[in-house]
Parts: C-alpha cells; sequence; structure tokens
C-alpha cells in the first residue's frame, strides 16, 4: 500500500508559473503551490511576480490594469511598482511607506518558461532550475502547451513514470503491446529516478514510423527521469533495428524529450505544462503545429483518467493505492518528494 506522505508542498523551488507567451501586458493571475500570484511584463519586457492580493481590500490584482512599469488595483485604483510599493492612493496625497504587496516572488524566464520561486527570496538560486537542454539547444525544436489537471501533481508523476499505460490509454497514437510486454530498469541518482525501458526489432507505432521515414524494424526507447520537486522529462524514440541505438548510436534514428513540469496549484489541481523537443524535421512549422495538436491529444487522454482516477480516491476514503512492480518509478519518486518533505518539515 502507499505510505502516508509529509504535508504541504516542497518550498525554496522553482516552479512553471506559465509558458512566455502567456505572460504581457496584461495581468495573469495564478496559483502555485497554494500561493495567489500576479505576473505581468514591463515596458523592458522583464517580469513581475507579486501576492495577487491588494493589501487595501485584498482585491485581486491580476483584476487590475498594467500602467507603463506599474500595477494599478482595479478596485480602488491604488497603484504598486514591480517592487510591491504602493506609489499613488488616488483619494489621498499622502502614502504609508509599509503599504505594499505582501510579497515578491523572484523569476527567472527560460527554456521558454516563466519560472517562479517558491520560499523565502533570498534563497533563489538560478543553479536549482532543472536542466531541460533539448528545449534550447541548437540542432533541436521545442514547443508545448499547458493544461489544468484536476488532480494531485503526484498522480501525473506516477502516470509519467509508468508509461505501461499507453498500451491502453493511447492505443491509437503511441501505445502498443510491446511496451507492456518490455522490462524496465529502475534506479535512482541522488534525487533523480530513472525508468528505462527498450524495445528491440518492434514494428515501430504510426507516430514514430511517420517520423522516422524508414521501412523495417526498429529499436525503440523511452527514459524517464523524475527531477524534484515536480518535473519528468522522458526521452524517446526509434532508431532502424540493430544499428546501435541501446549501445549509445542513434544515428540511424530520430529522437524526442518529452518535457513534463506540474505545478501543483492545491492539494488537488495542478498546472500542467507539456511539450517536446525533437531533433527531426525541426524547421517544418507545419508539422511542429501539426504535432503539438496531436500531443495535446495524447495528454487529454491522460487528463481524463487521472481526474477520474482523483475522484475515485476522493469516494473512497477508506482503501489505499497499490504498488506493483510496474509502479516501480513512481514508488520512488514519491518517497523522494516525501523525504524531502519531511526533511523539511523538520527544518522548520
Amino acid at each position: 500500500m502507499s505510505k502516508p506522505m509529509a504535508e504541504g508542498f516542497l518550498r525554496n523551488r522553482w516552479y512553471v508559473a506559465a509558458w512566455d507567451s502567456e505572460v504581457g501586458r496584461s495581468p495573469l493571475g495564478r496559483t502555485l503551490c497554494g500561493e495567489p500570484i500576479v505576473l505581468y511584463r514591463r515596458l523592458d519586457g522583464s517580469i513581475v511576480a507579486l501576492r495577487d492580493a491588494c493589501p487595501h481590500r485584498l482585491a485581486p490584482l491580476s483584476k487590475g490594469v498594467v500602467e507603463g512599469d506599474n500595477l494599478r488595483c482595479g478596485y480602488h485604483g491604488m497603484m504598486f511598482d514591480g517592487a510591491g510599493r504602493c506609489v499613488e492612493i488616488p483619494s489621498q496625497e499622502r502614502t504609508p511607506e509599509n503599504f505594499a504587496v505582501a510579497a515578491v516572488y523572484p523569476v527567472i524566464e527560460r527554456y521558454r518558461f516563466v519560472w517562479v520561486w517558491i520560499g523565502a527570496p533570498e534563497a533563489a538560486d538560478p543553479a536549482l532550475l532543472p536542466d531541460l537542454w533539448p528545449c534550447e539547444r541548437e540542432g533541436w525544436t521545442f514547443d508545448g502547451g499547458v493544461y489544468h489537471l484536476k488532480a494531485d501533481y503526484r498522480l501525473m508523476i506516477d502516470n509519467l513514470m509508468d508509461l505501461s499505460h499507453e498500451t491502453y490509454v493511447h492505443a491509437g497514437s503511441i501505445g502498443q503491446p510491446e511496451i507492456t510486454g518490455s522490462p524496465t530498469e529502475v534506479t535512482t541518482e541522488g534525487d533523480e529516478v530513472f525508468v528505462s525501458r527498450w524495445m528491440r526489432g518492434i514494428d515501430a507505432p504510426p507516430f514514430w514510423r511517420n517520423a522516422l521515414k524508414r521501412p523495417g524494424p526498429v529499436d525503440r526507447w523511452q527514459v524517464c527521469r523524475f527531477i524534484p520537486p515536480s518535473a519528468v522529462m522522458i526521452d524517446v524514440g526509434v532508431a532502424v533495428a540493430d544499428t546501435g541505438a541501446p549501445e549509445g548510436d542513434r544515428s540511424q534514428g530520430v529522437n524526442g524529450y518529452v518535457i513534463d513540469l506540474m505545478t501543483p496549484e492545491s492539494d488537488r489541481t495542478t498546472w500542467y505544462f507539456w511539450g517536446m523537443a525533437r531533433n527531426f524535421d525541426i524547421h517544418d512549422r507545419g508539422f511542429t503545429d501539426r504535432f503539438k495538436a496531436q500531443q495535446g491529444g495524447v495528454f487529454n487522454e491522460d487528463l481524463a483518467i487521472l481526474e477520474a482516477q482523483q475522484r475515485s480516491i476522493d469516494a473512497n476514503p477508506d482503501l489505499k493505492l497499490r504498488n506493483f512492480s510496474i509502479d516501480a518509478g513512481g514508488v520512488r519518486s514519491r518517497a523522494v518528494i516525501d523525504r524531502l518533505l519531511r526533511a523539511q518539515a523538520a527544518a522548520e
């Protein structure tokens, strides 16, 4: 049975708040790890992240408007700068020195994502960003989307660290019987968990057959990597069978990395940012758009299952999740999260 986990979310970590294209000159409100945050861009393009509550009457600042580099509350018109300080109260001449937004959040924009630091601002360290190198490496292209998932973020981590579900949930696209029948290797390196699966000499499923553009059997791989607090990067691809891919030579194949970033909104809802970086057909924008739509459809199938699973968990509080060998990747990932949460609680 699954073990009870420490409560709360991992703090002093970077979480994705939005795609770069989502944050502009209009305020964007989004709750991350239970904290309501408003984001907007200054005139120079840099991003501001503030607590989404006006310190006057706690109206959401995301309902306001951006003026220059400042944000004006849509309720009584009080204006705040990018550091959260009130710079104007329309109804009076004097502005109290200590009148400011409750929190200002460190922000980094990288890999096409806007990352917000949840925790002590002085502890924010850019080196703690996960290394999503395929998202910006020359010779690769990357795009994706975002879904609001009505389920615990750890259920999505379970899902991504156990791809045997593809045979049944995604039978029409990336799933095939060989996935379930192929052995996996599960390893842990520090706080990261890896699940590796190789399928040798098989027929490629439709997507990979079209990507490879060559007939005949292939060697297919899936290597799932969990990175705390809530990222999963999956190395996927196919190569012409018996050309050395399992030994490291992928020159006769095509390769992609599925990027999955789960930002908890609450203990029952998640912002799920997804995409795929690939090293084939990188200049074909039409293919990118078509594949993005196809990939979005695949992940929609996951959402339907996970949201139904969450409803069932809530409806059956007397029952617990059971673990088998296929769940090893998710179990180890949850164990990492649990250990880090307990260490956090002890430190606090």
